[in-house]
């Protein structure tokens, strides 16, 4: 996988308070292991530095008894060979293949064979006639098919799920290679075991497979005009070092003519213990845990690193303009260099680019731009990295309206910032929403450790990071005004996102690879030996929602309340039992609020009083539920609650406003019928439901244009009428209470309106298609179910680990690792969502469009005929429970689990059941509901691709294909 973001530096603080210091300091523990502290970290991370380098971060979280793992390599694509780009996240895939004990029956055997295929893959790479090349590929074809005879496909993903671990992926980008598992406390040492032997040596077993499932992911990428754009951006920034001449992706040449020898001397020159660091934040004890490590990954050898040939961007003297084209709708991206992560120039990037564009949506670009609606939308956003990062300006623009009016908009935005014409107290309030932010980051586990492996990356102290806040609290108005009048020249990159054919897409023959082996019965010898480790055992803990929430009833309103017991960061959930199936024109009058103020206060006026308190406010409308939220510190939980109410009882209607953001609306849905994404959603929703379906069921152009917007503050005004329950999570209940008695209606008793039902046909076999221009094809089978059934979610639970989701099912094995039809590819029976609807079948694939005969075949085998392996379903078993007896409902979860039972009538934590059913299922079983459940039913199919690439004949082997117009999915 290919890590994409846009981040800010990392910035934190556990409180509200002032500026902290934070000092390091070197302690030992009681065996004798130094490690480092920050004090006044509340976090109370540890850094240890064993005797080969390797850098070991442990923080301590017991929310519930699991912990996060990370293994973070200080490398990336930036490190490919200039002539084998993409080498790095290659190597990534071929990571999770196991070793010369993992995942081979012979080793002395199958050694020799991938000796050969690295062989002939050099010959392949050297030879330039095609004929020859094709001769060559066919051997390493020939060659691997003997080899898999000897591997065990998957068996690293059937070890570490065996422990019950979830989220099991790595990522690569430009100076990081991260591994990832989130495991069940008491299987560390197991986990331990297993990484230890995966990072001991490198073996390329089933490479030419995985190969193309890489190249699956490059089609992937060219489909995907947020990258072509990233890519063109970078390039232009970045024109002497890798951060803009290689994509972590790599160039379709270079995929298709690797080397293995060059990914082996990468392996060995950069997965070294003084490279590479172990994060683990979790129900951990230090000591016992470092001892741990120091036992298993203190073995690997120490090695120095080559010296690294530095080159340096010259500075930009003048205006960089590129080009992307695409069917989607246009846009623009703007992006000004600026130095790497921890330095003054970055932080004062990114404190101009808050001024910009913040998450209080009160930034110049906010107010000027998405608040006025002269745009679709735009936004400002920094990107740092070790040695360079960018500032981005970012704008769609509105049909009609040409890129470069947008590119004025956003220059008049930087002209401002230029002037001072900001508020002063903007600065603070920016810096006091990244401490919130941070807090909220540091809560959960994942949070903590993902900024660790971070730190180590950027190759900063704990305490740098630590203290950054520090740093950004002396930048005043006058540092800001001065940045960027130094800044912000005619030294940008701009890349215009037009409208139109994309004419550098590589479309490729399909190789025509020979499925190899999987061989699901056999075991490596470590497997076996694996088996017989043992762990201490962990019983489940189910919640019981009586204790742990506690509700009253405030005249006619139902208020519960769930403790914090973590920080003071504080939420307030007003929740209605009613959505868009109630009243379609909900949704869009709680949108509305986004813009429309009161008689006294602008909408504009509104949104800083939210930011400078650090509270967000969001009102949303679901489809049977709505919500009007508040977070922020609880202190100030009562002026949020104060201001919100203010706004919905007094806002002012603005026929105006309501207009433009019709036409906003009418050009969103315009722009959604040119993306890939959306056409796919709406045609899967169009083959599940048919015409008569929610999502066609929309306000018409004309009902929109005809409404007066007092219809919508009306309903905006009257909503806290609706008998409705509130949810508080925090500390001091008492006082919300107070305050909700005095400014929100606790006596609402009016009765909810009728929900329109929507129904749920039978599907019948039929295949419908939209075309788009696009290099893979994306294909969806969906069948209709049983009515919910309870006693069946054990079985569910298994059963979609066993065939259909995880890198260890049946699905993912036969698609991805036997035959390289594509880069994902899953399958999962999804049960209703409330105790009146059905369940649905759901198969997934993305793939070449050339390589569609194939994937319609194998998907159809795999939907008539469910692998039975005695072994790949104990696994699965094992995993599902530990996944439960690790797993704890915690926090606000809690409440909003049991919101959620209730709409299946269910009073208490049915996790109790699903586990013991779980526990008495049986492989017979299984796929007895497979045999009913999902192998007799009648699959609708939607598929969307470029026509003429598609082959007809094989799709209608699926059922009678119907070509569908944007117009009848989208019912607009």
């Amino acid at each position: 996988m290919i890590k994409t973001m846009l981040r800010g530096l990392l910035f934190v603080s556990v409180t509200a308070a002032s500026a902290q210091s934070f000092t390091t300091e070197t302690k030992k523990d009681a065996n004798g292991y130094s490690y480092e502290v920050v004090k006044n970290d509340k976090t109370g991370v540890r850094v240890y530095t064993l005797k080969n380098g390797l850098k070991v971060y442990l923080a301590q979280n017991t929310d519930e008894p699991r912990i996060q793992t990370y293994i973070p390599v200080r490398t990336g694509s930036n490190n490919d060979p200039s002539d084998n780009t993409g080498l790095a996240h290659y190597l990534e895939h071929m990571v999770f293949k196991g070793t010369s004990k993992i995942g081979t029956q012979d080793w002395e055997k199958e050694k020799v064979l991938i000796a050969q295929i690295s062989d002939l893959y050099e010959k392949h790479k050297a030879e330039t006639d095609p004929e020859k090349k094709a001769a060559i590929y066919k051997q390493i074809d020939q060659v691997s098919l003997e080899a898999s005879k000897l591997s065990v496909a998957n068996e690293y993903d059937k070890l570490i799920s065996s422990l019950g671990a979830k989220g099991t992926n790595a990522h690569t980008w430009l100076n990081e290679t991260v591994y990832k598992n989130n495991i069940p406390a008491n299987e560390l040492e197991k986990w331990m075991v297993i990484e230890k032997e995966r990072f001991s040596e490198l073996v390329l077993r089933l490479f030419h497979t995985e190969l193309e499932a890489v190249y699956e992911e490059f089609n992937r990428a060219q489909d995907n005009d947020g990258r072509l754009v990233n890519y063109a951006l970078m390039d232009a920034l970045f024109p002497l070092t890798p951060y803009g001449q290689q994509t972590t992706i790599g160039k379709s040449e270079h995929l298709k003519n690797p080397s293995m020898v060059a990914i082996h001397n990468y392996f060995n020159t950069y997965y070294v213990p003084n490279n590479m660091a172990v994060v683990l934040v979790g129900d951990l004890n230090f000591d016992k845990t470092i001892q741990m490590v120091d036992k298993y990954f203190g073995t690997f050898q120490y090695k120095e690193l080559p010296m690294k040939k530095m080159v340096s961007e010259q500075p930009m003297t003048a205006i960089t303009e590129r080009e992307v084209k695409s069917p989607t709708a246009e846009r623009l991206t703007m992006a000004w260099r600026t130095s790497g992560v921890g330095t003054k120039e970055a932080m004062l990037s990114d404190i101009a680019s808050n001024i910009l564009s913040n998450s209080g949506e009160v930034g110049l670009i906010d107010l000027d731009i998405n608040q006025k609606q002269l745009a679709l939308g735009a936004g400002a956003g920094t990107s740092i990295m070790n040695d360079y990062g960018y500032q981005s300006l970012s704008i769609s623009v509105k049909e009609g309206q040409t890129l470069e009016e947008g590119r004025q908009l956003l220059l008049a935005e930087i002209d401002k910032l230029k002037k001072g014409q900001f508020d002063e107290w903007m600065i603070q309030a920016v810096i006091n929403n990244m401490k919130l932010d941070r807090m909220k980051t540091f809560e959960s586990g994942n949070g903590l450790a993902t900024t660790l492996y971070s730190t180590f990356i950027e190759k900063r102290s704990w305490e740098e990071v630590l203290s950054e806040i520090d740093a950004l609290s002396k930048i005043t108005k006058a540092d800001v005004v001065k940045f960027a009048n130094d800044f912000y020249k005619n030294n940008y990159v701009i890349v215009y996102k037009r409208k139109g054919v994309n004419d550098k897409l590589v479309r490729v023959s399909n190789p025509a690879i020979t499925p190899v082996n999987l061989n699901r019965d056999s075991q490596s010898d470590f497997y076996k030996d694996f088996q017989k480790l043992t762990s201490a055992d962990l019983a489940p803990v189910f919640v019981d929602f009586k204790k742990e929430i506690q509700t009253k009833k405030v005249k006619n309103t139902n208020v519960s309340f769930v403790k914090n017991t973590t920080n003071n960061i504080a939420s307030l959930y007003y929740i209605f039992n009613m959505g868009s199936d109630n009243n379609k024109k909900l949704s869009l009058a709680i949108n509305m609020l986004d813009y429309l103020g009161t008689d006294k206060m602008s909408s504009e006026d509104i949104k800083k009083e939210f930011y400078k308190i650090g509270v967000t406010t969001s009102v949303s409308a679901g489809t049977d539920l709505s919500y009007v939220t508040l977070t922020g510190l609880e202190e100030n939980l009562p002026k949020g609650i104060a201001l919100l109410e203010n706004l919905m009882k007094n806002v002012k209607p603005d026929q105006e406003v309501y207009n433009t953001q019709v036409e906003t609306i009418l050009n969103q849905r315009a722009n959604a019928k040119k993306r890939k994404e959306s056409i796919s959603s709406a045609l899967t929703n169009y083959a599940m439901y048919g015409k008569e379906s929610r999502f066609r069921d929309i306000l018409s152009e004309q009902e929109l244009k005809a409404m007066n917007v007092s219809e919508l503050t009306d309903i905006i005004k009257g909503i806290n009428n609706y008998e409705h329950q509130i949810f508080f999570y925090g500390n001091d209940l008492d006082k919300i209470v107070k305050t909700l008695e005095k400014d929100h209606n606790l006596a609402a008793n009016k009765a909810i309106p009728p929900a329109k039902v929507y129904p749920q046909p039978e599907t019948k076999g039929k295949v419908y298609f939209a075309n788009y221009d696009m290099v893979q094809a994306e294909m969806t089978r969906v069948a209709k179910g049983v009515k919910y059934n309870p006693q069946i979610l054990g079985t569910v639970n298994v059963f979609n680990n066993y065939f259909g989701s995880g890198l260890s099912s049946i699905v993912f094995q036969e698609i991805r690792e036997s035959k390289s039809l594509a880069y994902s590819a899953g399958a999962v029976y999804r049960t209703a969502s409330d105790k009146d609807k059905s369940d649905y079948m759901q198969v997934s694939i993305g793939t070449q469009a050339n390589k569609l005969p194939q994937a319609v075949d194998a998907i159809s085998v795999l939907l008539a005929d469910m692998p039975r392996i005695d072994r790949q379903f104990s696994n699965a078993k094992e995993s599902s429970l530990k996944q439960i007896a690790s797993s704890r409902i915690i926090k606000s979860n809690i409440f909003f689990t049991q919101l959620n039972l209730k709409k299946f009538g269910i009073d208490y934590d049915n996790r109790k059941d699903v586990y013991a059913s779980i526990q008495n299922l049986t492989l017979d079983q299984t796929n007895n509901f497979f045999t009913a459940e999902v192998k007799p039913k009648k699959y609708n199919t939607a598929i969307i691709g470029k026509k003429e690439n598609l082959d007809f004949e094989a799709l209608k082997k699926l059922g009678d294909v119907e070509e569908v117009t944007l117009e009848e999915i989208f019912n607009y």
